[in-house]
C-alpha cells in the first residue's frame, strides 16, 4: 500500500503532470510536422526532421558545434526573458501579449543610447529596462483606471512601438543600408562583457553575461511569485481585485506594477540580444519581431513555471534555428516555424490534459476502494 500511495502522489504532482503534458505536445508537434514533410516531399522527410532536431549538431567539427550552440543559447536567453514577461503577467491574472512591443522598445532604447549618445553597456541596459517598463505600465494604467482590456491595448502598442523605434533608429543607421550601425564599429563600450563565457563556446564573441543573467532572472521570478508576500499580493489581485481591495491591498497599483515588471523583463531580453552584437536593427521592417510572440509559447510549454520556461525557451529556439539546416531544394526553412506553431497550439490543451488525467486517477482510486471494500 505504501508503494502504491507513493506512485499515486508522484502522478498527482503538478510538476510531473506538466512535464508529461509538455512532452506530449512536443511529440505530437513533431509528428504533425513530419506528416507535412511527407506530404510535400516523402523522400527527404526523415532527413528534414532530423536536421531540425540536430540543429548545431549538424556540423562534424566539435568546435563548430560549440560555437553555434553558443549562438542558439544567446537567442534562447532573449526568448527566455520574453517568456518570463508573459508568465509574470499571467500569474497575476493578466495576459501580456504586448511582450513583443516591449521587446521592440527595449531594442530601440538600448541601440539608440549606444549609438546616439555613446553610452556604455550598463546605461543602455538600464535604459532598455526603464523605457520598456514604462510602455508596459501604460497598458497597466489603462487596465487599472479605465478597465481597458490589456490584450487590446498591448496589441495597439506593439505596432506603435515598432514604428516609433523604426523612426528613432533611422538617425543611427549605417549609410546606404537599412540597418543600424554595428556596435563593434559604432560604440564598442556598449557591447555586453563576455567575462570568459565566449571561451566556453569555442570563442563565440556573442556569448555574454546576458546568458547567466537570464537564468538568474528566471530563478528570481520564481522566488518573487512563489516565496514572497509581494508575489502573493500580486497573485491575489489577479484572482479577484475587489477582494484584494477589501483586504487593504492597492489593486490598481499592483496591476500597473505587474505590467511594468513584465515590460522590464521583455526590454531586458532585447538588451541582452542586441547588446551582444549578434544582430543589427533593420529600420524598414514592417512586422514585429517574433521573439515576443514566441515567448507566449515558451511560457505555456514550460507549464507557466519560471524554471520550466528555461528548458522550453531553449527547445523552441533549438528547433527554430534547426530549420535553417533543412534542404532548401525540397523544403522551406519555415517548416520549423510550423512545428513550433503546432506545439504552441497543443500547449493550450495542457490544462485539459491535467484535468482529464486527474479524473482518470480519481476513477482508478474509486475502483481500488470498491475492490478493497468487497474483499
Amino acid at each position: 500500500m505504501n508503494k502504491e500511495s507513493k506512485k499515486e502522489s508522484i502522478w498527482r504532482n503538478n510538476a510531473v503532470q506538466t512535464i508529461i503534458a509538455s512532452l506530449l505536445c512536443i511529440l505530437l508537434g513533431l509528428l504533425v510536422g513530419y506528416i507535412v514533410l511527407l506530404i510535400i516531399n516523402p523522400q527527404g522527410a526523415a532527413g528534414a526532421i532530423v536536421a531540425i532536431l540536430k540543429n548545431y549538431f549538424y556540423y562534424p567539427s566539435s568546435v563548430a558545434v560549440m560555437k553555434y550552440c553558443g549562438t542558439t543559447m544567446v537567442k534562447a536567453s532573449a526568448l527566455l526573458m520574453c517568456s518570463l514577461s508573459v508568465l509574470f503577467a499571467y500569474k497575476v491574472g493578466l495576459f501580456n501579449i504586448g511582450a513583443a512591443g516591449q521587446y521592440v522598445v527595449g531594442a530601440g532604447a538600448s541601440l539608440y543610447f549606444a549609438l546616439k549618445f555613446g553610452a556604455p553597456w550598463y546605461v543602455c541596459l538600464v535604459a532598455a529596462i526603464l523605457i520598456a517598463a514604462l510602455v508596459g505600465g501604460i497598458s497597466g494604467a489603462l487596465k487599472a483606471y479605465f478597465n481597458v482590456n490589456e490584450v487590446i491595448s498591448c496589441i495597439m502598442l506593439n505596432w506603435i512601438s515598432l514604428y516609433v523605434v523604426n523612426m528613432l533608429l533611422t538617425k543611427v543607421k549605417a549609410e546606404s543600408t537599412p540597418y543600424t550601425v554595428d556596435l563593434k564599429s559604432g560604440n564598442k563600450s556598449a557591447l555586453l562583457p563576455n567575462c570568459g563565457l565566449d571561451s566556453l563556446f569555442a570563442g563565440n564573441e556573442f556569448v555574454t553575461i546576458g546568458l547567466p543573467l537570464a537564468i538568474i532572472m528566471a530563478i528570481l521570478v520564481w522566488i518573487i511569485l512563489g516565496k514572497t508576500k509581494f508575489g502573493y499580493e500580486l497573485k491575489a489581485t489577479g484572482m479577484n481585485k475587489n477582494a484584494a481591495k477589501y483586504c487593504g491591498m492597492k489593486e490598481k497599483r499592483n496591476i500597473i506594477l505587474t505590467m511594468m515588471i513584465s515590460g522590464a523583463l521583455a526590454g531586458m531580453g532585447a538588451a541582452f540580444f542586441y547588446l551582444s552584437g549578434i544582430e543589427t536593427w533593420m529600420v524598414q521592417q514592417t512586422s514585429v519581431p517574433s521573439m515576443g510572440f514566441n515567448g507566449i509559447a515558451a511560457a505555456f510549454l514550460g507549464g507557466l513555471d519560471p524554471i520550466g520556461t528555461i528548458f522550453a525557451s531553449y527547445f523552441i529556439q533549438h528547433i527554430t534555428s534547426g530549420g535553417t539546416y533543412v534542404d532548401k531544394t525540397m523544403y522551406c526553412t519555415q517548416i520549423s516555424d510550423l512545428i513550433s506553431a503546432v506545439i504552441i497550439y497543443l500547449c493550450g490543451f495542457v490544462f485539459f490534459f491535467k484535468l482529464w488525467f486527474n479524473r482518470y486517477l480519481n476513477k482508478r482510486d474509486e475502483k481500488k476502494e470498491v475492490k478493497g471494500g468487497t474483499k
